[in-house]
């Protein structure tokens, strides 16, 4: 898994930016494309309007004689014949091209115009805006025709001096709005495939942790069972024994000790079967009015004797004036041993462990204080998972399957109350329970 995990990473994220890239590719040429489509557009229409423009009916005199000079159509057509600008007004003008432009489906594009003439004399008409945006070359693209007139499909040069000249503004504008779609799929589908890549990698991440959890639960599960039944092994061994057969003290205590073992034994088996429950939410709590001091009193009375072993002291400071709560008995007691037990595991050469109660408004808070070995900001943030157990350094007798706080959350949780964990590596933790009083009735 150690190998696998970071060739699947840095293969997934090769193909992501593999993608993104050849997406960005295919977006610049689309865009170079329809650009190119519409300025082939645009000139076609340029180059249609021109036509409209000269090729008016009636202006042009054909004459067959081909003995003349000088025919009487080209006469016509070169000295009498008006210029453009003379035959047209500026809407009429506008208004051809924008025939054009609609022709090649070009409806809703703006155009400035104007026609100009090659020559030092020569009448010149253009639209409003027309300067201004011909000084503006890199946004707008300007198109150029020379007006010529066409006489049975041969170009005749009657007013070769004269041009029509279209700009379309902010040509690129238009394509991105044509293709705005089309690019919002693109980005679109491109952070899918980035949040599934995200989520992937997140995913590979918590099967990771998970089989490092998995592993650790199954190596303390090994070692929990293995020494109480090497234990009772020994003691069955001894028991066999022809002087301990005859001999009652020495059969009652290695019978005390098999039982001992063997309450330890099922314990562990209850506390997983416990957490499988929990995980199924089928663990049903007997919720009713309980004086919470009692059995803190409780949980006080079952770990005296190991405080005593090690020499430490229990500080007890019930202050609360309103301890009335609406709880289970055997789980809520359960979770103050939890805690009591966690400050025995993790205690130093001095142990001393306070618990005491206050009322908060209508809130019973329990605050249980140790000057154990303290926690890291990483484990704090993730003592109440379940099978999480903190590494404890050169510490080699803490035990246990990483159920205890994971179990005090949920059964804190399950009573409508919140605990926080607070703590500092070498000093000590805190845990604070805060649960809503449920107030006897006068």
């Amino acid at each position: 898994m150690k190998r696998i995990f970071p060739i699947i990473a840095i293969l997934i994220l090769l193909s992501l930016l593999g993608i993104i890239f050849f997406q960005t590719l295919w977006i610049k040429e689309a865009l170079e494309t329809e650009e190119q489509k519409f300025n082939d557009h645009v000139s076609m229409a340029t180059f249609q309007a021109s036509q409209d423009l000269v090729n008016d009916q009636g202006d042009l005199i054909q004459d067959n004689n081909s003995n003349s000079i000088f025919p009487q159509g080209k006469l016509q057509l070169d000295f009498l014949r008006p210029s453009i600008v003379q035959r047209y007004s500026k809407d009429d003008i506008q208004q051809i091209i924008r025939k054009s432009f609609d022709k090649q489906g070009l409806q809703r594009i703006p155009f400035e115009f104007a026609i100009t003439s090659t020559s030092i004399v020569g009448d010149e008409v253009q639209s409003d805006n027309f300067f201004k945006l011909y000084s503006d070359s890199a946004n707008n693209k300007t198109h150029v025709v020379p007006l010529e007139a066409t006489v049975n499909g041969a170009a005749q040069d009657m007013s070769s001096q004269e041009l029509l000249m279209v700009i379309v503004p902010h040509v690129r504008d238009f394509i991105w709005r044509s293709m705005v779609w089309l690019i919002i799929g693109g980005v679109l589908f491109t952070v899918i495939i980035m949040s599934a890549f995200f989520i992937t990698i997140r995913a590979l991440l918590k099967q990771k942790k998970l089989s490092e959890i998995k592993s650790d639960f199954i190596n303390n599960m090994t070692h929990e069972f293995k020494t109480p039944l090497a234990t009772i092994s020994l003691a069955v061994d001894a028991m066999r024994n022809e002087k301990v057969i005859h001999d009652a003290e020495k059969t009652e205590y290695f019978t005390d000790i098999i039982k001992q073992e063997n309450r330890r034994m099922n314990k562990q088996v209850e506390a997983i079967l416990q957490a499988a429950l929990l995980d199924k939410q089928e663990v049903e709590l007997a919720l009713i009015k309980l004086h919470a001091h009692d059995l803190i009193k409780s949980a006080v009375s079952n770990i005296e004797l190991q405080i005593e072993e090690k020499k430490g002291r229990l500080i007890v400071a019930l202050n609360a004036e309103q301890d009335y709560i609406l709880g289970d008995e055997v789980h809520f007691t359960n979770l103050i041993n939890n805690l009591l037990d966690n400050a025995v595991k993790y205690s130093k050469d001095d142990l001393s462990i306070t618990i005491s109660t206050q009322n908060i408004g209508n809130h019973l808070r329990i605050k249980i204080e140790d000057n154990g070995i303290g926690m890291t900001r990483e484990t704090l943030n993730r003592i109440f998972e379940k099978f999480y157990r903190a590494h404890t350094g050169n510490i080699h007798n803490v035990k246990g399957f990483g159920l205890g706080l994971s179990y005090v959350k949920t059964m804190v949780d399950a009573h409508h109350g919140m605990i926080k964990a607070e703590s500092v590596l070498g000093k000590g933790s805190i845990f604070t329970i805060t649960i809503p009083l449920a107030l006897p009735k006068e």
